[in-house]
């Protein structure tokens, strides 16, 4: 006995039913083998446990924007609480594939484009998880988000260079500091070698230099596909073979090659049983971890048990099948999680630009208009159980409250004059006066994507895009609204950037929310009131023009515009752009060190050698703030083509009005590596700059720091984060 598949996430299932039905399988399949060993139940949770009624947070680009690794921890500890409760084992989760052409229809799993943000964010959502006894699983391993034109499945072309400094040290990161036990392998093939069949990726790099001692899992079908799409196998039994030499312990979803055809193949000798005990002693370790392996294991999940924690169980509401219909309930969508997930939506919702009008003023005549005004899903995306599995099923409620923009705008401004315009037609059919004869003062619009999946959306698994302009015409509605004359501002719920060049001087504001979760119409009706100060930061550039993609931040010198090319690849809103409601003064930077050993060693070969660059942030507004102090490095002269800039760490500064912080962050040379040749990442000898930036284009303060003795060899230990220390200063006199 090995898995349970999604016994929450494929069907709509009351939570208590969910919870008893999984104990009464687990009994049986107990029954159902010699050794009495239970089965390993997993399931999905990007944004949140995916089964109906649970919390739906935001989608990771949305984790992303918050630059907030602490948040997201304690996030993704209550999301697996919530999973452990009814006895589930393992999450499906999180998507540590960076961003490297946003035409794919997964950008809305994935964290951003920067490799360094994607690392700590999933490191600490992995931490997060696997604090509550979750096993954590690391996807898609390694390279799916650099798919052939966005193109999902697509073969993938990159050298391994790019695979080792831009995909991999976030999985390295998360294993490392994050604890993860379990790796998923991805669909797609580098090279010619699927990832799925590939020992040199799942055996030698990840168990051999890594040192990873989990399990390796089959995204679904993967195992299959080696025979059915990547044809490198002529039948399941060959399939499995191969899969099972390259380190794929588990399969999923199913046992179509690791059934009968597997065993067929030991018992020929095609398959040597050595490689079968293997995994299955993996298997077993990690069982035994979750203690499914002690004698007195009681598949009976927490919640059902004396004394479950009143946060999760109800004495009384619907579901239990009573005559009356009350009785206990398991609440997946308790008040403590609904509030990280709105902390999380506020902090994502990033404002783009700003020409005054926002935030809305007292007294406006505000019209919402737009096809996402009034739709509740317009906040999901494809891997929450209202898109996942609920489009299947249209009669079911959402199981979740879950308010639409509108319904957010007129909660967040009672006193204000709100005209819903339910169709945006045309430029004269905007003009005309609504009943009373009045225009509206400003035109509020929400734009953007309909998640679904393979093909039956705009965005998510298997829905992608031929370029980035806004998708089903919705660029005619933004020209239509700008003609009318009244300031337009344009909120985008998507699940990737859209290109905006068009209408970038043209619009009063711009706000975007990639698919901010239950709580992100409120958030974002906060950001347009004033009452919550915008801290979002774009984890993926807002290009100019829908063509020239695939770009990102992270070019060298001939990636960016130059006499070369007529075409500008350059972002209109680059990585880490994102404005507020008051202003930051950046004042005194220093650095403690300017010159290191390229090793890191202390004085007499003992501690380490860092350099401790600092600056001080001060608020200057009129209003309560946060801003996101970025550390990008640049490398003038390398022994191989580099980035211009890369980020390296990053502070979340809040601050009252007027209040001041001193912002530390500590640089190990180890940060300046790179991959000379596949498994050789070096740091060599030289100047480095390092950058205090507001977005990877809004550099602040650059300072000098030198690199000094011979070309040193980093090696599995290597330093991969850069600590921060955000201190208080005393009040300025007045």
């Amino acid at each position: 006995p090995g898995q349970l598949t999604r016994p929450f996430g494929t069907l709509p299932v009351d939570p208590l039913e969910g919870a008893r039905a999984l104990a009464e399988l687990q009994r049986r399949v107990m029954a159902n083998n010699r050794f009495g060993i239970p089965a390993q139940a997993h399931d999905e949770c990007l944004t949140g446990f995916t089964a109906w009624q649970a919390a739906i947070l935001p989608t990771p680009l949305a984790w992303g924007a918050t630059f907030d690794p602490e948040l997201l921890e304690r996030a993704a500890a209550m999301i697996g609480e919530s999973m452990r409760a009814v006895g589930i084992h393992q999450g499906l989760s999180p998507v540590l594939d960076v961003v490297r052409d946003p035409r794919w229809g997964r950008t809305e799993e994935s964290i951003g484009e920067d490799p360094q943000l994607v690392a700590e964010l999933a490191t600490a959502y992995v931490r997060g998880l696997e604090s509550s006894g979750i096993v954590a699983t690391l996807k898609h391993f390694a390279g799916y988000s650099a798919s052939r034109a966005g193109r999902n499945h697509a073969p993938v072309s990159m050298g391994p260079r790019e695979m080792a400094d831009v995909i991999l040290p976030p999985f390295e990161l998360a294993l490392r500091e994050g604890g993860a036990r379990s790796v998923m392998h991805a669909y797609t093939d580098t090279d010619g070698v699927p990832s799925a069949g590939d020992p040199e990726l799942l055996t030698e790099l990840l168990r051999e230099r890594w040192g990873f001692t989990g399990t390796v899992v089959a995204d679904y079908f993967g195992i299959s596909f080696l025979e059915l799409s990547h044809r490198v196998a002529d039948g399941p039994g060959t399939a499995a073979a191969l899969a099972l030499e390259a380190g794929v312990d588990v399969e999923l979803p199913v046992l179509r090659c690791y059934g009968e055809p597997l065993i067929d193949a030991v018992r020929s000798g095609a398959v040597p049983e050595e490689l079968v005990n293997r995994a299955v002693l993996r298997v077993l370790i990690q069982k035994c971890e979750l203690g499914l392996l002690d004698p007195d294991w009681d598949p009976t999940a927490p919640a059902l048990r004396p004394g479950a924690p009143a946060s999760l169980v109800t004495p009384d509401g619907p579901g239990d099948g009573s005559p009356d219909g009350r009785g206990p309930r398991i609440d997946l969508d308790p008040p403590a999680l609904r509030d990280v997930a709105r902390r999380l939506a506020e902090e994502s919702v990033i404002l783009l630009a700003n020409d005054g009008t926002l935030p809305l003023r007292a007294g406006l005549r505000i019209g919402v208009t737009g096809p996402f005004a009034e739709e509740s899903a317009a906040m999901l995306g494809c891997y929450t159980f209202p898109r996942h599995v609920g489009v299947e099923h249209p009669e079911l409620p959402l199981g979740v409250e879950l308010p639409s923009l509108l319904e957010s705008l007129r909660a967040e401004l009672p006193h204000a004059t709100i005209d819903h315009h339910p169709d945006p037609g045309t430029a004269a059919a905007l003009s005309l006066p609504t009943a009373d004869g009045a225009r509206p003062d400003v035109w509020v619009v929400a734009l953007g994507d309909r998640s679904g999946l393979f093909g039956r959306g705009t965005s998510g698994e298997g829905c992608d895009a031929a370029d980035l302009d806004l998708p089903e015409g919705q660029g005619a509605i933004l020209d239509a609204l700008v003609d009318t004359g009244v300031p337009v501002v344009a909120v985008l719920l998507t699940g990737r950037p859209y290109a905006l060049g068009r209408w970038s001087d043209r619009l009063a504001g711009i706000v975007q929310a990639f698919f901010p979760g239950e709580e992100g119409g409120p958030a974002v009706a906060g950001v347009l009131s004033g009452r919550v100060n915008p801290s979002g930061r774009l984890p993926v550039g807002v290009p100019r023009h829908a063509g020239g993609q695939p770009t990102t931040y992270l070019a060298p010198p001939l990636g960016r515009h130059n006499d070369a090319s007529s075409l500008d690849p350059g972002a209109l809103f680059p990585f880490g752009h994102g404005l507020h409601y008051t202003s930051f003064a950046w004042e005194d930077p220093t650095i403690d060190t300017p010159t290191l050993p390229t090793d890191g060693r202390g004085a007499n070969g003992t501690g380490e050698a860092v350099a401790r660059v600092s600056v001080t942030v001060r608020n200057t507004g009129d209003r309560a703030g946060t801003e996101i102090v970025q550390l990008y490095l640049h490398d003038p002269v390398a022994r191989i083509v580099r980035p211009v800039q890369r980020l390296i760490g990053w502070a979340r500064v809040s601050l009252e009005a007027g209040a001041s912080a001193r912002v530390t962050l500590t640089v190990h040379p180890d940060l300046a590596s790179y991959t000379l040749r596949p498994g050789r990442r070096i740091v060599e000898p030289g100047a480095l700059e390092l950058r205090l930036a507001a977005s990877s284009e809004d550099v602040r303060h650059s300072l000098a720091l030198e690199l000094t003795g011979d070309e040193h060899t980093t090696g599995p230990d290597r330093r991969m984060t850069c600590p921060t220390l955000v201190e208080p200063l005393p009040a300025l006199p007045s």
